[in-house]
């Protein structure tokens, strides 16, 4: 994008300084609005329908199935009919601040999108601040939430927010440290700088770079999920004890923005995930140059939905936790191991030569520990199935 307005700045002749800001923020305010509109709405809405299929075969049943081809535009129906659906504020909430409330999420969501890369040459802004600005800008929906429950003046809403508040604040703690070895590791803050130090095979990964990242990329991913509120951590919204929680209140297109959001945050947890540890869009270089930008775009959005597709399998399989056991989870166990991690990766890579025959070893070692289990956990998921006498079915749609 940036190579793009710089091309045009020098065939208009522009020299001005305000004349150049002008043009990056029409240019920015464009691209971020056509992902909006091509991307984050259909990603969103197209990952409820894939997760309630999931759930559906998890629990042995059909799921959605009408509206449209195997009710696949069934998330459309339902984007409309809360669209249609009457906005109700209660008679003794705070009107401004309800109002407000899901556009504060959504735009925390949103706005993560700026420095989510989908290939080496397709990004809105590559800033030199990438990672610091993704941690603070999704503190936005932090404060949604809580204003959601505060503004609603419902109990089941107040207590939701307050959950919120004590989760969200704790396990950004862990995960900002899971991320900072990833820093520390590649000497950038940029999304894209950090993809440019791994290597497209598998231990050339930050996850297989040194035993303190590999920790840290199962630290990060169970902070994360903390953090959106996923299973198992998803008290702020238990439906057993708040009736809905932060969101009791909301009715009609506020309701929808809270769930938007929170479909569009699964991509943006596990494009995190992909870019500062799993290689990002990093394909052979053997890749013509014609359709490279194809190719690592595909990289990059597969190696995410693998991601997403776990994030929802353990929303399906994983009961929730209690409060006391969330809290101690993280100030017992993620924040000192996020220590150790963060100072474990200093000394590694002060001491240990990147490109030396010990760390080659050590990756290959971690990858071939990674492999062993995925492959014992297959077996095992096999002897399972056997056993139950469950029929699989590999196509997805019938």
């Amino acid at each position: 994008m940036q190579q793009y307005l710089d091309s045009l700045i020098a065939r208009w002749g522009i020299q001005t300084d305000w004349q150049v800001a002008l043009l990056y923020a029409a240019g920015m305010l464009v691209f971020a609005s056509l992902i909006l509109l091509l991307w984050v709405a259909p990603l969103a809405g197209f990952t409820s329908f894939i997760e309630r299929r999931i759930a559906a075969r998890i629990q042995s049943r059909v799921g959605p199935n009408r509206v449209g081809p195997q009710g696949i535009l069934q998330w459309i129906a339902d984007g409309l009919k809360c669209l249609l659906k009457e906005d109700l504020i209660p008679r003794d909430a705070d009107p401004i601040l309800f109002k407000i409330a899901p556009y504060l999420v959504f735009m925390g969501m949103f706005g993560t999108f700026a420095v989510l890369p989908f290939a080496e040459k397709l990004i809105v802004a590559d800033l030199n601040v990438g990672l610091f600005y993704l941690v603070a800008v999704t503190a936005f929906i932090a404060v949604g939430i809580i204003m959601a429950g505060w503004a609603s003046n419902n109990k089941w809403a107040l207590l939701g927010g307050m959950r919120s508040a004590n989760q969200i604040v704790s396990y950004e703690i862990p995960s900002g440290m899971a991320l900072l070895a990833v820093v520390l590791a590649s000497g950038t803050m940029s999304t894209q700088g950090i993809i440019r130090e791994q290597g497209w095979l598998p231990w050339d990964w930050n996850l297989f770079r040194t035993p303190f990242l590999f920790i840290a990329f199962f630290i990060y991913f169970i902070a994360a999920l903390a953090e959106s509120n996923r299973t198992p951590f998803d008290l702020p919204e238990g439906e057993s004890e708040l009736v809905a929680g932060y969101n009791t209140e909301y009715s009609g297109m506020r309701f929808a923005f809270f769930f938007l959001a929170e479909w569009a945050e699964l991509y943006v947890i596990a494009a995190v995930a992909t870019l500062a540890f799993l290689g990002g869009w990093q394909v052979p270089s053997f890749v013509p140059d014609g359709g490279r930008t194809l190719v690592q775009v595909l990289c990059f959005v597969c190696k995410s939905f693998f991601w997403m597709f776990v994030i929802i399998w353990i929303r399906w399989t994983l009961p929730r936790v209690r409060v006391d056991q969330m809290m101690e989870l993280c100030w017992k166990y993620l924040v000192p191991m996020g220590f150790v991690v963060l100072v474990g990766t200093a000394v590694w890579e002060t001491f240990v030569p990147r490109q030396g025959a010990a760390a080659l070893a050590v990756r290959l070692a971690l990858f071939l520990i990674a492999v062993a289990a995925g492959v014992r956990f297959m077996l095992r998921v096999r002897y399972n199935l056997r056993e139950s006498g469950a029929q699989v079915r590999l196509n997805p749609i019938v």
